[in-house]
């Protein structure tokens, strides 16, 4: 445990120093800037600097600065966007995929539907032939049961097919 606590201490202030020191590169020179102070090399050169150039030194750091904090808030804006336009194509492919489910869905009641009609023409054409056969005194008794079985095939053909619509 006090291993843990030393480590994350000395994190913390690897971090810390990191942030008051800022690197600058200025006129082919690499210069360390903490706070107020300005470093070559760990060598505090502040004194050695005219007052322009150290305001000069400052101000390029400031510069910098500022330069990264846009390209943090661009690459930033530029996540959200991707984010955005990854939840549009969802929201489009949910969509296109409910528009399928529908068109599916209205082409099952189609089809069904056109099997029900199919059904019931069907019923109506052996009606009206064994009516016709019966009229005419050409059914024995075995076919008139032959007749009616298949006649109650089409019924139940027909009930399924209401079923389904």
């Amino acid at each position: 445990m006090k291993k843990i606590k030393v480590v994350l201490t000395a994190i913390l202030l690897v971090a810390f120093t990191m942030v008051q020191a800022q690197n600058i590169e200025y006129n082919g020179v690499k210069y360390l800037v903490k706070k107020n102070a300005i470093f070559v090399d760990k060598v505090d050169v502040t004194n050695t600097l005219s007052l322009e150039e150290q305001a000069s030194i400052k101000n390029a750091l400031s510069e910098q600065i500022l330069a990264e904090k846009r390209l943090k808030e661009a690459e930033k804006a530029q996540k959200e966007a991707e984010k955005a336009q990854r939840k549009a194509e969802k929201k489009q492919k949910a969509a296109e995929k409910k528009q399928k489910k529908a068109e599916k869905e209205i082409k099952a009641k189609e089809k069904a539907k056109q099997k029900y009609a199919d059904a019931q023409e069907n019923y109506e054409k052996a009606l009206k032939r064994s009516e016709k056969l019966r009229d005419r005194g050409k059914l024995s008794p075995v076919d008139e049961v032959k007749w009616q079985k298949k006649l109650e095939g089409y019924k139940n053909k027909i009930e399924k097919a209401k079923r389904k619509l």
